[in-house]
């Protein structure tokens, strides 16, 4: 008997202790504008437990004891916050939690380009990152494109590779444009042949932010990041319907119209980007050639989310076509027969994701994306026209915890070139690459002062071999104003003819790679940046100083053959780049100075001889002043330096300044603003020469200047 009393008691205390349990959810959001705060930690200090805010700002802490609780809400750039909780609550209840932003802190951001998502303060990898107004008072000095957004940042340079087009590639610490990877939300969607005429048909509307890793990167995402990565962040749904318009015009013929929507529920969100932008020739220096083309592009992007218990999905498409004709003025406006350059591109590209949680903080992650990229290049005598079909499937497992994050993962990358020849018998560059590779990346926080981020990388190509890829990079916080990191990482690039030279040359004569003789480019390279921020007064005070080198191993370069045809073949050598990057950021009251110095040594190592890397600036400064009374005024100086650079012919072209001034004026729903770009008229026709020959077959000379000059832009936001 006392068995069975004791057996019902033990019985009925087991089933009064499995009740006292319960599940707290809570949502965090920002105390504003009540948008979810995706990326927050919410920490329940006594049972050492902590998660991580899902899109919808979400957290759930499950079977929880009986008892009251305090937990501490943190997220960048918001102060942090603790309450407390008494368990257990009714299965319906959600503790709301608004946090409070923190002017301190509101320039910090989480980065996503390192795959590990942390903060800026506790990421060891050097990220620059240009998000909020930074973003937006770039947006509106040139709102059709991403070229002038990327180009005003240290260390940075776009560099054109058309006289008449527009054509511009971008190098990383003076590194040919192939060298960097361009991503979009963390998908490598613009590489190869698709990369071409990317910068000039990307606006900025429904970006985010733009994350900058600067140095050798193949470890994160691939090949083809040996300078580095550049990830552009698009907007995703909040519970605030977003509907924004922006109108733009120039005085160089330019108009720009573009619009994005946003909203989200609890199961759907949505978000559609539209845009038209278009140009007329423009001649400013009366030569008869366009400075600024004639083009016409259409874009449109919808994406939709759905969120689930566990599982968030989202899908996206996005359709780009544009038709763009530089050259003789008279025959783009008159049709008399003249030099031309036409570009027909179409874009179509696809985005599908799932994250699955798996616990409270790991999570398993498929991502799929394909790129349909179509371009008909034409000349008055030659035809280039050619497909490129490509996509990326990856899946991969995060886990995040209190000391340490890891992922591991696996990918596929495909890209397959097909060209439509323009005369029988010629050499078609076709090729079929295949990618497969596995990674692994931790992120370890030793103590409060010391964070080590190391990943490891094996990529096999199908024509090109296995390469592994090792990459670490650590961080100390010295003191609360005092930060260093030192990084360095292995890269490769695969061989390829779409290069800058072979853009100049509108790809006529070019040979395809000889795959048996040709091998993958590698690289190693090294960062270390010293961090100082402090305050006197009113007065901030942000200093920030980077050295970086990377070495190239057997670049691929260009080489006439006896028949006058361009083939790429490996270097007999290396080339090296090494220099320093020096950002200086000053604020007090509604002023904040930006001053920033780029030295760049970039040279080839050729059969023991050295010689200097043509277009590449050794010297650039970059000045901003802005003045700003929040929500109601902005004003905007800017002027830049650069040094002379070394052409491909051996001379050397002139130094020059550019310079431009911004306002904007703002009230609760809309806003106007007009942009004086270079009002100083810097062109490079006004102090060297575009072309030689004749105008009906120019022979183009290196572009390393401007060449619209002065043109003025103003426009109209709406936000609904």
């Amino acid at each position: 008997m006392k068995s069975l009393i004791w057996f019902c008691f033990t019985l009925l205390f087991s089933f009064s202790y499995i009740h006292a349990q319960s599940n707290l959810k809570l949502n965090i959001k920002n105390a504003e504008t009540k948008e979810p705060l995706t990326g927050a930690t919410v920490k329940m200090i006594a049972l050492n437990k902590t998660a991580i805010a899902d899109s919808s700002g979400s957290v759930v802490f499950k079977q929880i004891v009986e008892g009251s609780y305090a937990i501490v809400i943190s997220y960048v750039g918001f102060a942090e916050k603790e309450i407390t909780i008494t368990a257990p609550q009714t299965p319906d209840r959600i503790f709301e939690v608004f946090l409070e932003e923190n002017e301190e802190e509101q320039e910090e951001v989480v980065v996503t380009a390192t795959r590990i998502s942390r903060t800026i303060a506790n990421t060891p990898t050097r990220t620059e990152v240009i998000s909020g107004e930074e973003l937006t008072e770039k947006g509106n000095m040139k709102p059709g494109d991403i070229r002038m957004m990327l180009n005003e940042s240290t260390g940075i340079q776009t560099q054109q590779t058309s006289a008449t087009s527009f054509n511009a590639g971008i190098r990383i610490q003076g590194l040919d444009g192939r060298y960097t990877q361009i991503l979009r939300d963390g998908y490598p969607m613009y590489s190869g042949f698709s990369g071409s005429l990317s910068l000039l048909q990307i606006a900025p509307l429904d970006l985010k932010q733009v994350e900058v890793i600067k140095g050798a990167s193949s470890t994160l995402f691939g090949g083809g990041a040996i300078a580095g990565i550049v990830n552009l962040v698009s907007k995703t749904p909040t519970n605030e319907r977003i509907l924004d318009f922006l109108s733009n015009a120039t005085s160089a013929g330019g108009l720009d119209v573009s619009s994005f929507y946003s909203q989200k529920n609890d199961k759907v969100g949505i978000t559609v980007f539209a845009s038209r932008n278009s140009n007329s020739a423009f001649d400013p220096a009366s030569i008869g050639l366009t400075a600024i083309p004639k083009f016409q592009r259409y874009t449109i992007n919808p994406r939709i989310f759905l969120y689930g218990n566990k599982t968030t999905t989202d899908f996206g498409i996005s359709y780009m076509t544009e038709n763009r004709i530089g050259g003789s003025m008279q025959y783009i406006n008159n049709g008399i027969k003249g030099f031309f350059e036409k570009n027909n591109t179409d874009r179509i590209t696809t985005q599908f994701g799932i994250v699955n949680r798996l616990t409270e903080n790991a999570t398993l992650q498929f991502k799929n994306s394909y790129s349909r990229f179509s371009r008909i290049l034409s000349t008055p005598d030659y035809i280039f026209d050619a497909l490129q079909q490509s996509s990326f499937t990856e899946l991969s497992w995060n886990k995040k915890g209190l000391h340490s994050d890891w992922v591991i993962g696996t990918n596929l990358i495909t890209e397959n070139i097909a060209e439509k020849p323009f005369i029988i018998n010629q050499d078609k560059i076709d090729y079929r690459y295949n990618t497969v590779g596995l990674f692994i990346q931790n992120a370890w926080s030793i103590n409060e002062k010391v964070v080590i981020e190391t990943g490891l990388r094996g990529d096999h190509v199908n024509e090109f071999g296995f390469e592994l890829l090792p990459r670490v990079a650590t961080m100390f916080k010295l003191s609360p104003h005092f930060t260093t990191r030192i990084g360095g990482g292995f890269g490769y690039k695969t061989p390829t003819i779409f290069t800058e030279e072979a853009e100049r040359r509108q790809f006529r004569n070019i040979l395809p790679i000889d795959v048996i003789n040709s091998r993958n480019e590698r690289s190693k390279g090294v960062n270390w940046d010293i961090n100082y921020k402090t305050s006197i007064g009113d007065l901030g005070i942000s200093f920030n100083q980077l050295f970086f080198y990377t070495k190239l191993d057997r670049p691929l370069v260009h080489n006439n053959t006896a028949s006058n045809k361009l083939e790429f073949k490996n270097a007999d050598g290396y080339l090296d780049t090494k220099g320093m990057e020096t950002n200086l950021k000053l604020t007090y009251q509604d002023f904040k100075l930006f001053i920033g110095y780029t030295y760049t040594d970039a040279n080839t190592h050729f059969k023991n001889s050295k010689q200097l890397l043509p277009l590449t600036a050794r010297h650039r400064l970059n000045n901003v002043l802005m003045y700003e009374i929040e929500d109601k005024l902005k004003l905007g100086l800017e002027a830049y330096y650069i040094g002379k650079q070394g052409l491909s012919d051996g001379s050397f072209g002139k130094s020059y300044w550019i310079t431009g001034f911004m306002a904007e004026k703002l009230w609760e729903k809309w806003s106007l603003f007009i942009n004086f770009e270079n009002f100083t008229n810097t062109r490079q026709s006004r102090f060297d020469n575009i072309f030689t020959g004749s105008i009906f077959n120019p022979v183009f000379k290196d572009i390393y200047a401007p060449v619209e000059g002065f043109v003025v832009n103003g426009g109209l936001k709406i936000r609904l």
